[in-house]
């Protein structure tokens, strides 16, 4: 192991991520020492570098790298996991998802391909002011936390993204594989939550009629007992 990830691994910024200013006072000396000890760290593998002046200590066997939903927030600050990443999370999709997608509050798409950590997307969404991190939680993950989106606002930011018009829940439950008991479990404050979200109509027409359609699958039929 480098001197210098010797150095970081016994402080404060061991097992997390950290951007130039974090390592510059963790080193602590003149630009040319610092420059000095990133390089040699770089090229023996012991410090790894996510993207420009984002950085991650390389792990030893018995250490917990840092979950990518953290990376994701290192990454692009202010941004929080959604799309199919959180629907797989939340176990509402089967399939495994291999790139971590977040909403980001920028107005460009931004990707990032990192050494040890995989791909990572970041997407813009029409959003209504102040209500970006509505139906969004923070996540204890290890250590460390990550803003993700909930499940029905994840399939909602995934509908912005697509453009997709509501169909029916078929769609839903064999296009996108989503089991039916998830979206019957929904209820009404959180469709309440999310009905101000987004500034395009199509996307609030999708929440209505996934609400009357949920609902009406739960209400009891005609002559049922009471």
């Amino acid at each position: 192991m480098s001197s210098l990830a010797s150095t970081l691994s016994d402080g404060r910024l061991a097992g997390r991520i950290f951007d130039e200013r974090q390592l510059g006072e963790a080193i602590g000396g003149g630009d040319a020492r610092r420059y000095a000890l990133v390089n040699r760290a770089l090229k023996d593998g012991t410090l790894i570098r996510l993207k420009r002046g984002t950085y991650l200590i390389a792990q030893s066997s018995g250490a917990e790298a840092p979950h990518p939903f953290v990376a994701a927030q290192a990454l692009l600050p202010g941004s929080y996991v959604s799309f199919e990443t959180a629907l797989s999370y939340h176990g509402w999709i089967p399939e495994a998802v291999y790139v971590t997608a977040s909403v980001t509050p920028g107005r460009k798409t931004l990707e990032f391909e990192t050494p040890v950590m995989g791909r990572f997307s970041f997407h813009p969404l029409a959003i209504q002011k102040y209500q970006f991190l509505v139906g969004v939680e923070r996540v204890k993950l290890g250590t460390l936390t990550a803003f993700v989106a909930t499940p029905l606002r994840a399939l909602l930011d995934l509908i912005a993204l697509r453009k997709s018009g509501w169909t029916d829940l078929g769609w839903l439950t064999s296009g996108l594989r989503i089991d039916e008991d998830h979206l019957f479990s929904l209820k009404a404050r959180e469709f309440a939550m999310l009905a101000g979200v987004y500034k395009h109509k199509a996307v609030n027409d999708f929440l209505r009629s996934l609400e009357l359609d949920v609902s009406a699958d739960r209400s009891p039929s005609p002559g049922a007992s009471q």
